[in-house]
């Protein structure tokens, strides 16, 4: 029974040994840990602008779609219906090809068609991700406008307010308020599809990960440490989310 106690303390103390000396390998030799921190700032530099880029394009392309939803059947004809028509139209186009494309897909096309002349990867990507998150932002504020009732839109003419001023001043305050816990969780889901940035040479957290990986031959303790940052991240922007949504609960008492 001692050797076989011994035989395991001998081996338990071999793996920590070859743990201690792959984590060594891995972050410390040549300060390889300092590409999953640079990683790290240019994953979360590309959510931040890319969610921010997809807020204005949603409330702009929300505010065609749901305009056309509830005015255009009572619009008379003119200018005005026609370019309403067009616009509507437009938005369509762009929500069906965006969201029925993969993102990694996008963002080669943007790289390597669109953009084929720039080498500035971060900025494509936070471009490519800002178009892809715009198309699902859109529907989410669609569905807090037209969640609005009707008497709000009549309440604002009310007060001597035009279309613009009614929905400006009135509907899109509401109207956020009421998805601003779904925008936060797209901020978390955009997070995790940042991921593939790597695809067009940015140096992102993933990306970090595999050129360690790269340089150690080992992909265990990179991968993992990898994942294990992803976790980290979403579960406090997740602890965020509930925070806002208990708060936004509490002031609607």
């Amino acid at each position: 029974m001692a050797e076989w106690f011994a035989g395991v303390s001998a081996s338990v103390s071999q793996w920590f040994a070859d743990v201690k000396a792959d984590f060594i390998l891995n972050f410390i030799k040549e300060d390889r840990w300092k590409y999953l921190l640079n990683g790290l700032g240019v994953t979360l530099k590309i959510t931040l602008v890319a969610v921010l880029l997809g807020i204005v394009i949603g409330v702009v392309v929300a505010i065609v779609r749901s305009t056309y939803d509830k005015n255009y059947d009572r619009m008379r004809k003119g200018p005005g219906r026609g370019f309403l028509r067009l616009f509507n139209a437009i938005a369509k186009i762009y929500l069906t090809v965006v969201r029925g494309t993969p993102v990694v897909v996008q963002l080669m096309i943007i790289y390597y068609i669109i953009f084929a002349s720039s080498n500035n990867g971060v900025m494509i990507a936070m471009l490519a991700f800002g178009i892809n998150s715009g198309a699902y932002v859109a529907e989410i504020i669609r569905s807090g406008i037209m969640s609005i009732d009707n008497g709000q839109f009549e309440a604002g003419r009310s007060m001597g307010f035009n279309y613009v001023q009614t929905m400006r001043y009135i509907i899109i305050p509401q109207a956020l308020k009421n998805v601003l816990p779904a925008l936060a969780n797209e901020f978390i889901v955009l997070l995790k599809e940042t991921s593939v940035a790597g695809y067009v040479s940015v140096e992102d957290l993933t990306k970090g990960g595999d050129i360690i990986r790269g340089r150690t031959y080992s992909a265990f303790m990179p991968l993992f440490a990898v994942a294990l940052i992803y976790l980290v991240l979403v579960m406090f922007f997740t602890w965020l989310v509930g925070k806002l949504e208990r708060r936004l609960r509490s002031s609607d008492h």
